[in-house]
């Protein structure tokens, strides 16, 4: 890729990518101008995302184990020089999951991930599976900070960071997505690299130095959410989450010129219960 415009990465979670299409993603993808799209529970196979998308999209998609469930993809106007797959231990299934993927960019190489961290269940075997992809993530940053100067993660993570995240904070607090123990994780994620980061839930740990864009583009604000539960008026009502983040590091969040939450107009256009998330980085 080679351009003196920014390049614009955005990430969504479809919610089924072919219910997507028939709701009108097509229309806000025709629209948007994106470089790089991740796409988390695509819940499709290759070919339907051939079908949808085009041939003028280089896809990479790496689906769940079960079919039918999770998925992510990366899809970008120039193909990849190289993906990967592998995160965790051996003997975790991160299939579906996590999907990296290397581009050139004037001159550069900018790496990006596409990730569905699990959306857990306290105090389950799910929420343990959640604990162990994050402990996965916790390893796996540091390596890609030192692959490439340029690298971001993107995705529906599935943890609301801060009370700012959730309009219904206090009310969460023992639920899945908004844990201390989860909400540590990204205390470290984001805290200074190498001090010692004290956690909402009292651990102590290195940070690691990687930027929210969300957060530091935003400010100290609700939200911006996005995800807002299909059940109620939720919606409506602006109750809602921020899940779906772009994580950064400190060199590419460098290069940020904009930021934006792609929310609908209303209730009735939505065709996702997320909304992407669009980040222009002027490399």
């Amino acid at each position: 890729m080679s351009s003196s415009a920014p390049l614009r990465i955005a990430s969504v979670n479809t919610n089924g990518v072919r219910a997507a299409f028939r709701k009108g993603m097509g229309d806000w993808l025709a629209a948007s101008n994106i470089d790089i799209l991740a796409l988390q529970e695509v819940r499709a196979a290759t070919t339907d995302l051939e079908n949808l998308f085009g041939p003028e999209w280089d896809i990479l998609h790496d689906p769940a184990t079960a079919k039918g469930r999770a998925g992510v993809a990366l899809l970008s106007r120039n193909a990849a020089s190289i993906h990967r797959v592998e995160l965790g231990p051996d003997d975790f299934d991160s299939a579906g999951r996590w999907l990296e993927a290397d581009y050139e960019v004037n001159g550069s190489i900018v790496t990006v991930v596409s990730t569905y961290v699990h959306s857990g269940a306290a105090d389950t075997p799910k929420q343990v599976e959640k604990y162990t992809f994050l402990d996965a993530m916790t390893s796996r940053l540091p390596e890609l900070a030192s692959h490439s100067d340029y690298a971001v993660v993107l995705g529906d993570l599935n943890v609301g960071h801060r009370e700012l995240d959730i309009k219904n904070w206090k009310g969460n607090v023992k639920n899945a997505g908004f844990l201390p123990q989860e909400r540590a994780y990204f205390d470290r994620f984001f805290g200074p690299h190498g001090e010692p980061v004290t956690g909402v839930d009292g651990s102590v740990a290195p940070g690691l130095g990687w930027v929210d864009i969300g957060r530091t583009w935003a400010g100290e604000v609700d939200g911006p959410y996005t995800w807002w539960s299909q059940r109620g008026r939720a919606f409506d009502t602006g109750t809602g989450w921020r899940l779906d983040y772009h994580v950064a590091t400190p060199q590419l969040a460098a290069t940020v010129s904009a930021y934006r939450v792609d929310r609908a107009a209303s209730h009735e256009e939505r065709w996702s219960d997320h909304a992407p998330v669009v980040v222009d980085y002027a490399l």
